[in-house]
């Protein structure tokens, strides 16, 4: 703390007499006027060379520092409260405190000629320090969105007023005859959604915010909206930007079929794309080519505001698309010549080089202890608590700790973002410990275990563990083979490889479960809306995706364990759980190793998931969105890995073992195929 206040205050006199160069740690860098202005004095006096026992005087003070006794009192703490409204509006905002909002704006209200004015005036100027502050990294995430529940709440005491106002204004202007109208205090308009058959907008909802913050409208249709929503939209609210999101892959399709409707409407306006399954180069070799319009990818929420400061702002407008067509175009470019360069076996030689698994020397996993469907009403969530990972939170909160403090518990040293993180790590206990007390979500899962055997690139499930014949046949798993031609001489891998082929006469089994604890989080979300708190509804959302995924490790070690039983003896550290350092593997259809998410169809039919509040929508995602299903294997031989792209030759046969038009096929496995089509 004195090494960045002696910083920060060095800093203030350098710039203030002409100094304009430097090389600081800008996240560790405190507000000059933060610093406590008893240490401020002692700094200054050795800064300046006020006083002969300067040193002196500051060691002593640094030494109390350590023992705790220096301490300020919450009189101290609270000094900011006696300064003008316009700096104490100010100050909650740049701080994220909302405790006096309410009463702040009300004063200032009562201050200025018009309610517009407060938001233009002090509130505004708070915003946009804290803008700045996020923009050259000195606050971070969360800060940010607590700053927005301020502003939020800031401006919810003033639109009664500013309505009541408007309406006056149009009534006068009409009687005299005149168009009414009233002037935007927007930097711009923001139509923003998540595109239809994607449930999932954490991502878009911090975009939301970061923008908010800074002085956009934004207008967020939320999840699962299809096109004539977003056409409707733009119509009614003529934004100035539109963005799409979206996390499962078949969202990439439904953001290339948007584009495409947007060049039929003849609409010019920029659209931004961002989520999970996107990608720079995606956006430019299927997406672009097909809207005339600028067409965007934005990596995260923190690129957002210089995305879209530069498409408004008139000057740079011009030379900021011109670099985007020209990096667009070369990103096209690599990516022709990459799918010329790469070579592939057809599906018959890369099925010649599968993964041979000698089962009678390595035999599969014993029968399960339990086979057919079981359900997990009502789990509790305490229980789930300690298989959490916790990197992937701090991620959404876009919080990075740098070498060697990178990941969690490690973050919480990092020199800029260690502080912040733990206070949010804080801050996420404190509304887990409320979710578990009040019951507030619900987890429920169901599991299944089938007897099973490959057949080919298949894998059947039949209902008789003794009779594994046609007229047992339950269903049919169907699988894909890597087919890029590899350096080495590895297998090309299906996950069918790791079940024991149905001809060789050895029994095995497969798994899997599908998880939520999403059921409640909507009740919850609406309520934290409705109170205007953006960061609670961000927090709550990650908190149930975590959860999710905890319970994902939870069932399935307790598969092996109990249900199947097949490692009754082991005993793993949480830590080892996240490393995998288990037999067998749980893949996840719509994912690397099995990239089809339509075979989840399959695996709610089998454990009739819809049963216990789990279902899917059109495009295969899972609805509540904190949910997560997979299929579970058990040989210690199985791993995973990525099928990659695949050749038209296996896309037409695995048609046909499907049952399905080639087409179809197509459209579900697109974003893996080794060549083009069109949408």
């Amino acid at each position: 703390v004195l090494r960045e206040a002696m910083h920060s205050a060095f800093l203030y006199y350098g710039i203030a007499n002409g100094m304009d160069m430097g090389i600081v740690n800008a996240g560790l860098i405190p507000l000059y006027t933060d610093i406590d202005p008893v240490l401020l004095k002692l700094i200054e006096d050795v800064l300046l060379n006020r006083d002969s026992r300067a040193t002196e005087e500051l060691l002593t003070f640094s030494l109390s520092m350590g023992k705790g006794e220096r301490k300020i009192d919450d009189s101290e703490k609270n000094k900011w409260r006696e300064n003008p409204v316009e700096q104490r509006l100010s100050h909650s905002l740049i701080k994220g405190i909302d405790q006096y909002v309410e009463q702040d704006v009300e004063e200032a209200r009562q201050k200025y000629p018009k309610p517009l004015h407060v938001i233009e005036g002090p509130l505004m100027d708070g915003m946009n320090t804290v803008g700045d502050l996020f923009g050259a990294g000195k606050m971070f995430l969360p800060q940010v969105i607590k700053s927005a529940r301020v502003m939020k709440k800031a401006v919810a005491v003033l639109i009664p007023y500013m309505e009541a106002e408007k309406q006056k204004a149009i009534a006068e202007a009409l009687a005299r005859g005149e168009a009414a109208s009233t002037a935007d205090m927007y930097a711009g308009t923001f139509v923003i959604a998540t595109v239809k058959g994607d449930v999932h907008d954490i991502g878009k909802n911090i975009v939301a915010v970061v923008l908010g913050c800074n002085n956009y409208r934004v207008i967020d249709l939320g999840v699962m909206q299809p096109v004539d929503n977003i056409l409707d939209a733009i119509r009614e609210h003529k934004p100035d930007i539109v963005g799409l999101s979206g996390l499962i892959t078949p969202s990439l399709d439904e953001m290339v079929y948007v584009a495409q409707k947007f060049e039929k409407e003849g609409f010019k306006i920029p659209l931004l794309i961002g989520g999970a399954t996107t990608s720079k180069m995606h956006t430019a070799v299927k997406i672009s080519p097909q809207y005339s319009g600028p067409v965007i990818h934005v990596l995260d929420a923190s690129r957002s505001v210089g995305v879209v400061s530069s498409l408004l702002d008139d000057r740079n407008r011009d030379d900021f698309l011109e670099d985007v067509k020209e990096e667009y175009e070369e990103l096209r470019d690599e990516h022709y010549a990459g799918l010329e360069d790469r070579k592939y076996l057809s599906l018959e030689k890369a099925r010649e080089r599968k993964k041979h698994i000698n089962f009678c020397a390595n035999p599969p996993a014993p029968r399960p202890k339990t086979l057919g469907v079981t359900q997990l009403r009502s789990y509790p969530l305490e229980k789930l608590l300690p298989f959490i990972d916790w990197n992937p939170f701090f991620q959404v909160w876009q919080l990075r700790g740098k070498y060697p403090n990178r990941g969690y518990p490690k973050i919480f040293n990092d020199d800029t973002v260690g502080s912040e993180a733990k206070k949010l790590f804080d801050e996420a206990q404190e509304m887990l410990g409320e979710l578990v007390a009040g019951n507030r979500l619900v987890a429920n899962g169901v599991l299944a275990l089938y007897a099973a055997n490959s057949v080919g690139d298949d894998i059947v499930l039949f209902s008789d563990d003794n009779d594994r014949s046609d007229s047992t046949r339950l269903e049919v798993l169907h699988t894909l083979r890597q087919q890029a031609e590899k350096e080495s001489d590895g297998a090309y891998l299906a996950l069918a490889d790791f079940v024991a082929p149905l001809d060789s006469g050895i029994k095995d089994y497969i798994g899997m479960f599908a998880v939520t604890t999403g059921i409640g989080a909507d009740d919850l979300i609406e309520a934290y809306k409705v109170a205007l708190d953006d960061y609670r509804v961000i927090m709550l959302e990650a908190l149930a995706d975590r959860l999710a995924e905890a319970f994902a490790e939870a069932i399935h070690l307790e598969i092996r364990r109990e249900f199947w039983g097949y490692a009754i003896n082991e005993s793993l550290e949480t830590e080892d759980l996240l490393r995998i350092r288990y037999d067998g593997i749980r893949p996840a259809p719509g994912y690397p190793s099995q990239p089809d998410h339509t075979e989840k169809r399959a695996m709610w039919n089998l454990m009739a998931a819809e049963d216990v509040g789990i279902s899917l929508t059109e495009s295969m995602a899972m609805l509540p969105a904190a949910s997560v299903s997979a299929l579970v294997f058990a040989h210690p031989e199985s791993e995973y890995f990525a099928v990659g792209k695949i050749q038209k030759d296996q896309v037409v046969e695995y048609a046909s073992r499907k049952n399905v038009p080639v087409e179809e096929c197509e459209r579900w496995l697109r974003p893996i195929l080794s060549y083009d089509t069109h949408i």
